[in-house]
């Protein structure tokens, strides 16, 4: 029996979602008012960021197996802003504190910057009801 490869590990799945918060960064800078599409944006933004997390956990749970455990904590060091940021704009969809977007997004952006997003490629459909999906949720 042959090797199993998956192609869909936790690296690219990581980066598909950091391109999906980068274009939703992008979408967001030209607003200038936060409606329902910007809500939906921003609350896909916040799913993104879990999965991201969880795919953290897994990769370092990997690791730790095979007794990588300083590859590990550097690891979850390096992705610490995730939790930080997704719990901050958690916190800010569920109270609906809208002046604190543009700071939390001023966070997020160094984080995005090696993403150049010359075209769109996330369809409208990714994005849409994810606000009220995460109202549901949380």
């Amino acid at each position: 029996m042959g090797r199993v490869v998956n192609t869909e590990s936790n690296g690219k799945q990581r980066n598909q979602l950091r391109r999906t918060i980068a274009e939703m960064l992008r979408h967001l800078s030209q607003k200038s008012t936060i409606d329902d599409e910007a809500k939906d944006m921003l609350a896909t933004i916040v799913l993104c960021l879990r999965q991201i997390n969880d795919g953290i956990d897994e990769s370092t749970v990997a690791w730790e197996k095979r007794d990588y455990w300083l590859k590990a904590e550097n690891f979850r060091r390096e992705w610490q802003w995730v939790t930080e940021i997704e719990s901050k704009l958690t916190a800010t969809l569920r109270t609906e504190d809208w002046d604190a977007i543009p700071d939390l997004m001023l966070r997020l952006f160094p984080h995005f910057s090696d993403i150049n997003v010359t075209k769109f490629t996330r369809e409208a459909e990714i994005w849409q009801h994810n606000y009220f999906k995460f109202s549901l949720r949380d």
